[in-house]
């Protein structure tokens, strides 16, 4: 569904990605690891269309996707749940869910909200209430289910545990795999390679801009040199 080629991205005259392959197929939750400053938000940018190419090629479901707008990227089937979530705060839940849908014109947006607030029913009973009053998990689950209002093919999500209780980071992750069995395909950047390690199919590691490692979740959560640096081992 996603592949990346050889991507490398500038920051003014600072190099940020530098020759990047990665892969990613459909149905698939993939994990992209790394410590803070390796690449993987600007990446997950770069896929948007948020950051510009400085050479490479991205392409998406077989056509090539660097080059088009952000919000085209979006009609293609492209969501993203930013880092810090970045919710609407002034704003209502279900307000931030319609916003999520500003470029849909179908009739299904009603019953698609309706299933946000299946899938986490805290917002269902908070959709009157403005985004800031809401629970910085909570704040995650509406950034996630903002991403979903765009029907997207493919989710990219930067960060979805970050600052979160554990009970929070469990529920969201197994909102992860239900969306997987249901067809959805996912790039997920995450700081807890143990929890992304644990659901996703492939992970790959980043470090100061390029590729160290990839394999399965299984064979990353095994490997003593990711144990070593990511997983306290």
């Amino acid at each position: 569904m996603l592949k990346i080629d050889g991507l490398c991205t500038y920051y003014g005259r600072v190099s940020v990605l530098k020759g990047v392959d990665l892969v990613v197929k459909k149905g698939e939750i993939v994990a992209l690891l790394g410590a803070n400053g390796a690449g993987k938000t600007t990446l997950l940018h770069t896929v948007s269309g948020l950051v510009p190419i400085a050479s490479g090629s991205i392409w998406f479901e077989g056509r090539r996707l660097d080059g088009t707008k952000p919000h085209v990227r979006v009609e293609r089937g492209i969501g993203h749940s930013p880092e810090g979530r970045q919710v609407f705060k002034p704003l209502s839940v279900e307000d931030n869910l319609r916003l999520g849908a500003y470029r849909r014109k179908d009739k299904q947006i009603r019953g698609d909200i309706d299933g946000i607030y299946d899938m986490f029913p805290v917002l269902g009973k908070m959709r009157a209430r403005i985004a800031s009053d809401l629970s910085g998990g909570q704040q995650q689950m509406l950034a996630i289910g903002r991403a979903l209002m765009a029907k997207p093919k493919l989710l990219l999500l930067d960060e979805p545990s970050l600052g979160l209780a554990p009970l929070i980071i469990d529920q969201i992750f197994t909102v992860l795999q239900s969306l997987r069995t249901e067809g959805m395909t996912i790039l997920v950047v995450e700081q807890n390679a143990a929890a992304a390690l644990s659901v996703a199919d492939r992970g790959y590691v980043l470090e100061t801009g390029q590729i160290v490692h990839s394999g399965s979740g299984q064979g990353l959560l095994n490997d003593p040199t990711v144990q070593s640096a990511y997983l306290g081992v």
